[in-house]
Order: structure tokens, then sequence, then C-alpha cells
């Protein structure tokens, strides 16, 4: 580890006295234009708040379909897949999905748990996105409840140059070695036009279907008929329907959009156990207890912004969501083949209705602005719990939440921005809740900006750990309504600097540090023995602590055609966590990680060749053992996909050829996962499938 940090500190010095020997003069470069955490649409230099952007190219250079497959190659953000239940969720700084806010537009997207977090982001189809913004820190203030390590805004497309876009693609990908036309690998289609009626008036529509056949590894599949443990999937078969469609119009300054979204997905489980019986009718037959998943979104958002007595600016959005989760239980006869005793039950929904809007600009004096807001969330939830062994019962909850916030952005002076802000939360389930943030921002001569931020924040208790129930058989996990939400502090502080060489040279360096602290923290953890059976019982209470302190930097070197990035990042993490009968220890446990991506275009054969590297270092946390907490520590790994775009004819024609994950990265070791059964043995972590090649085939015309 001093190894590392040394390293860490050797680069950034490295870097910074590189960027200071040629400078000429102030960069005056048109950046890129944001809207997460703004009051209006600006430049991501006057942002008071980080931006992190990923762009167009950089999700077709990935040939990415989802959100799955673009996130994982950038600093902090680690993606879990689960090839047991298809999911893929995300974190950031260590804390999982369910801190982590992710909106489409400006909007959370729901799940069937709740509303913005621990969202599959394989569900997340990118077909009609126009660019992705990430802003790491507490944004309660600006986004509400949960937005305690972060949010991501997709922003999707709602206009267009021309009258007509036809964009039309065939994606064919390997899963590992695995792979057959319509039948293994990954098979996607895609199809969206689009048209501009006049100035004012586009319209587009799309459907995308991704056809996940299952990676079986070292399993034999749907029909295996012994029980030796091997039938079925490593990964799961998953197939995936999504369409989106929008209208758009826009006269001066007035503008608003409608933008639908459906998702129909379903997942297959194939039980490894296989069982034999003996009737008259089959004789001995041999059969599996299977299952499948469906699970339905619908997604609505309307938008309007527009002036106000010709000078307040406004922007409402009402958005109505649904997301349901269903599971069909059926007996699979591996002789012939056939179904049987097929039953469909609804495992779990959420049904949101829910609205923000803004006022700003209600002062003539540009160096002060003020921006009042409103919050409005009407959560229906539904869960399956099970009572006792056999024994399953409906629970319906509904959630609401009614927000208000005030924000001010001031310009003490032309280089010096402050933009305090508050946030008041009331709640039906809870106490009312507050947040609060301080974020500062001035700009130095030669390119240089320094920001710094204060946000407290908090995360409200999802459906499940509110209101889940499994006890059978011994076992004993519950929720608790008498949860209260968490709490978090956050601070950080960057400096850039843009610097631009006579010769044409692009540099930006940055070098950002932040802290994080969350205090009543959820976890499952053990409350009592009960009485009469002496088993364990275990409840979600407000029980652990969690600190986090992280120094990152990012970097770009640009010139001509050629387009390099770098970033590191080293991140300390406590945990304090407890339960009846012994606690953790709260030292701070350390990981290192690096990304880099290079992009290169070759204009005469309109061909961009990228490659995007990632090492996760090693992580360390405390496991509940028998009769402590046993430090357990996952493996390094390293990620690396590369591609090459080749466009022709007039670039009606794209091909895209590629490599995912090229070190066949699968499994990695996890020390102490043995630790439950009396001694503190390795295990194995799945992060991928290995290895694998697309080829991706498009066409698009423009008239």
């Amino acid at each position: 580890m001093k190894i590392k940090i040394t390293l860490f500190i050797a680069v950034l010095f490295c870097q910074f006295s590189f960027s200071q020997k040629k400078d000429t003069t102030a960069v005056n470069k048109l950046s890129e234009v944001v809207v997460t955490g703004q009051f209006e649409p600006q430049s991501i230099k006057k942002s008071v708040f980080n931006v992190r952007v990923i762009s167009n190219q950089d999700i077709q250079n990935l040939a990415a379909n989802n959100l799955s497959d673009v996130l994982n190659q950038y600093l902090n953000i680690t993606v879990t897949p689960s090839g047991t239940s298809g999911r893929s969720t995300v974190s950031l700084f260590g804390l999982d999905a369910q801190y982590f806010k992710i909106l489409v537009d400006n909007v959370p997207l729901i799940n069937e748990a709740g509303l913005g977090n621990n969202i599959d982001l394989s569900q997340i189809n990118l077909n009609d996105v126009d660019h992705i913004e990430i802003v790491e820190g507490s944004m309660g203030v600006s986004y509400g409840a949960n937005a305690v390590s972060g949010v991501l805004n997709i922003i999707t497309k709602k206009n267009s140059k021309y009258k007509w876009g036809i964009t039309a693609s065939v994606q064919e990908e390997t899963v590992n070695d695995e792979y057959a036309l319509f039948d293994e690998g990954r098979h996607i289609q895609s199809f969206r036009v689009t048209h501009t009626f006049n100035n004012n008036w586009y319209v587009s529509t799309g459907i995308n279907r991704n056809d996940f056949q299952g990676y079986l590894d070292d399993k034999n599949g749907v029909d295996y008929a012994e029980n030796d443990g091997t039938r079925g999937y490593r990964w799961l078969p998953k197939q995936q329907l999504n369409g989106t469609a929008t209208i758009a119009y826009q006269k001066n300054s007035f503008r608003f959009f409608y933008k639908f979204e459906f998702l129909d997905e379903d997942v297959d489980y194939y039980n490894s156990t296989v069982q034999s019986g003996y009737n008259s009718t089959l004789g001995s037959y041999r059969y599996s207890e299977d299952s499948r998943y469906f699970t339905n979104r619908y997604f609505h958002n309307l938008n309007a912004t527009g002036k106000l007595f010709s000078q307040l600016n406004y922007n409402v959005s009402l958005s109505h969501q649904k997301q349901q989760r269903d599971v069909e239980d059926f007996r699979y006869y591996l002789f012939t083949k056939t179904e049987a005793n097929n039953v469909t039950v609804k495992d779990q929904s959420m049904e949101v209705l829910y609205s923000t809007g803004t006022l700003n600009n209600f002062f003539s004096d540009k160096t002060i602005d003020l921006q009042l807001g409103y919050e409005f969330v009407n959560n229906r939830g539904y869960s399956l719990v099970q009572e006792a062994n056999n024994i399953f019962s409906p629970v319906r909850k509904t959630l609401e939440n009614y927000d208000f916030f005030a924000s001010s952005e001031i310009m003490a002076t032309h280089k010096f921005s402050i933009r305090p802000g508050i946030r008041f939360s009331a709640q039906s389930q809870f106490d009312n809740q507050y947040a609060s943030s301080l974020g500062l921002r001035y700009l130095f001569d030669k390119g240089i900006e320094l920001r710094g931020s204060y946000g407290n924040s908090f995360r409200t208790p999802t459906f499940d750990e509110l209101y889940s129930k499994q006890i059978f058989d011994g076992h004993f996990f519950t929720g608790n309504e008498n949860l209260i939400p968490e709490t978090s502090t956050s601070y950080e502080m960057s400096l850039k600097k843009m610097t631009l060489f006579s010769s044409g040279l692009q540099l930006s360096n940055t070098f950002a540090g932040s802290y994080l602290n969350v205090d009543d923290r959820i976890g499952m953890a053990l409350v009592r023995f009960n009485p009469d059976t002496g088993n364990p019982e275990y409840q979600y209470i407000n029980i652990s602590k969690y600190k986090m302190w992280n120094f990152s930097t990012m970097n770009q070197l640009r010139k001509d055609n050629f387009t390099f990035n770098f970033g590191a990042a080293l991140i300390g993490i406590s945990q304090k966590v407890e339960n009846l009968v012994f606690s953790s220890d709260d030292r701070f446990l350390y990981s290192f990680n690096l990304n880099a991506s290079l992009s290169y275009t070759l204009p005469k054969w309109k061909t961009i060749m990228s490659a995007y590297y990632k090492y996760n270092g090693k992580t360390q946390q405390f496991i509940e053992g028998t009769s402590s907490y046993v430090l357990s520590e996952v493996a390094p790994s390293n990620w690396l996909d590369a591609s090459i775009r080749q466009n022709f004819f007039k670039d009606h024609f794209e091909v895209t050829f590629g490599a995912r994950n090229i070190l066949d990265v699968t499994n990695v070791t996890q020390t102490g996962t043995g630790s439950a059964a009396g001694h503190a043995g390795p295990g194995e972590v799945m992060l991928a499938y290995g290895r694998s090649y697309f080829l991706k085939l498009a066409y698009n015309l423009n008239l």
C-alpha cells in the first residue's frame, strides 16, 4: 500500500508540473453543456459542481447497449453483476446502489422496489441517449432523498438537425467462447426513426431487443437429466424488449417534451436439482422445479420549461411510472421436455406519481440568482412476503413525501461564485427530514478552477427494509417499520487546470479530495435468539456507521484526432458494524483504482480506434462469522475493452468490431467467506463470464 500511495503522489506531481511548463494563455475552450444540478443548462466551467460526462461517442465506441456496458470503465464506480439473478447494480465509493440516484432527464427512474435507487443497470437501454452526466457527492438539496454518494442523469435526445433520421442496427456478441447464430451468445437488434416537422416539432420512436442466451460454463443446460448439480446455467438467460417514444415542441423560450418508455424482460431460472418420480401415465420420469421472472416497466414523463412574466424561468416535470415483477413456477419434465403445474404470482411492484418544479431568475441583477422548487412523490408499493413455511401474504403500503427547496447562486466577483441551498422534506412514514449544501467556485488565472462543497443529506429506508419477511425452516429475516432515515455529511474540494499549448495540444488536470460520513446506517443484524427454539433472528436496524475519504485525479490530453484520459483514486473506508453479540473493527481499509482510455481517429478512412482500461484494486470489508466479524479481502481485477469503428458509403453504414473483457476476468478470490462454517476459508466472487467479441452493423439515413 505504501508503494501505491507513493506512486499515486508521484503521478500527481508529474502531471501538475508538466501542465505548468508551456502554459501560454488562459484556455477559452468551448465546454460541454450540462444540466445536472444547474439552474439552467450551462457549460461545465460555469458549474459549481464537478460534473463528469460520458459522451455519445464513448457509448458508441463501447457498443454499449445498456448502462452496465458503459459504467464499469469509470473511476470510483463499481458495477456488480449477478449471474444467478441477472441483475447488475452500481456502487460509488463503496456505498451500494441504495445511495446513488439514477435519473432520466432529471426524473428518478423506478424499479420494482423503489424510485431512483438500486436499479438494475442492464434494464436501462441507451438507444435514445444523447449523453450521461455524473455528479459525485451529496446532492440532497437538488434531488432529495437517497442522493447521498451522487447522481447519474441520463439525458435523452430531443431534437435533430435533420428532417428525417432512420437508424437500424444488428449486433452479435460471443459469451466467452459460446456463440451460435440465433442460439448461444448475445443478439441485439434496434430500430429508431426521428422526424423534425419544422422549427418547432420533433418526434422519435425506437425499439431495441436484447437476447442474452445465458452462459453455460461448466453447466449442462436446461435438458440435462442427471442429478449431479450441473443442470442449468452459470449466468441466467435473459430476453429484453425496450421501446421509446418522444414528442418535443419549442417556440421562443417555451419548450415541452413528452417521453414514453417501456421494458419487457424475461429471466429464466433452471434448477440444478433433478428429481425422480413415477406414475402410471408417464412411468419413470425425471423433472425439475423451475421458474421464470417477468419484469414490466412503464415510464411517462411530461416536462415544460419557459418564462413567466417575461422574466421568471420555470421548469416543471410530471411523471407516472410503474414496474412490476411476476414469478412463474412450473415443473419441467426432462424426458418429454414439457411443462406442467404452471403458477404465476405477483412478486413485487412499485407505482409512482412524481412531480418536481423550479422557478429562478427572480432578479434583473445577473450577479445573483434564486431558485425555488418543490418535489412530490407518491409511492405505492407491493411485496409478497413469507410468513412461515409455504405461507405467503401480500403487503401493500403507500409512502409519500412533500419537499420544498431553495438555492441561490451568487457571483461575488466575476471569478468567485457561492451557492448555498436548503431542502425541507415532509415524510408520511418518518420524521421530517432536512438537507443543506454550500458550493464554492473560484476561477484563477491561467485556466485554474477551484471548487469546494459541503452537503448533508439523508437516505430513507427501502420498501424491503421496512416490510420484508422471510420466515421458514428455522430462518428468520424481517424488515422493521420503526427504522429511521440515515443521515450523511460530505465535503469535497477539487482543483482543475486547463492548458493550451502553442502546438494545439490541450491538457486538462483535475485533483479532487472528498470525505463522507453516514450515521444510523441500516443493516440486517442479529437481534435475539428465539427463547423457544434457540434459533437466531435477524432484522433490519439502524446500527452501523460509515466513513470514507477519497483522493483522485482525472486527466485528459487531446491533440487533433488523438485523445488520452488517465485517472487514479485512493479510497479509505471505515465501517462500524454491530449485532447482538459482537461488533467489527472500525479502522480504515484502503483500495487503489486506475483507469485510462484512448481514442484515435483516422480522418481519411473515417476510422475510430479506442480502448478502455480499468484496474480495480484489492478491497476489504468485515463480514459476519460465527463468533466475530472477519476481515474479508476481494482480489484485484483488470478490465480492458477495445473497438474499431469504420464508416462506409458517406457515413450511411457503420461497422464496429471489438472485444470486451480482453484480459478474460471471470471470478476473483474472496477470503473469509467460509467463516460461517467455523473457518476463514476462501471463496469466489463472480465478476464476469470472460472475454467476449462483438460485431455491430448499423445503417444511418439522415435527410
